[in-house]
């Protein structure tokens, strides 16, 4: 199969794509994929009185936290996917963390992190082990 001829067969968009490859055909169309769904964990984390992500308050200070704390867990590559993809609500300088995360390690990992930048006494760790 030929780059040009290829490019043009991933680049189509009309329905499914399909790959021929040793007489084994491959579909990649997207009725066959999985659907991210997390209602059940967005239900489940909207507990009353509980801090949602809409919460969030748009304060420079609590921006700037929040974005110190975000950036601090991405630089870190030996945190998970679901780690560097926790909810993070600030509101009047106080941190709510909410999601998902791999291990136990994580969870206290993160927030130590968390706390070294908001300081002592302003984080509330929601995070739940999957």
């Amino acid at each position: 199969m030929s780059n040009v001829y290829f490019r043009r067969l991933l680049s189509t968009s009309a329905g499914a794509l399909l790959l021929t490859f040793g007489g084994t055909i491959v579909s990649a169309s997207p009725a066959f994929a999985q659907q991210p769904d997390n209602t059940a964990n967005n239900k489940q984390e909207a507990a009353p009185g509980s801090p949602t992500a809409d919460q969030q308050k748009e304060s420079a200070a609590d921006r700037d936290l929040t974005k110190k704390i975000r950036r601090s867990l991405t630089e870190d590559k030996s945190l998970s996917m679901y780690a560097h993809n926790i909810k993070i609500i600030t509101h009047d300088g106080e941190v709510t963390l909410k999601g998902p995360v791999k291990t136990e390690d994580e969870r206290a990992a993160i927030e130590a992190k968390a706390t070294s930048i908001a300081g002592s006494g302003k984080v509330q760790n929601q995070l739940t082990v999957k």
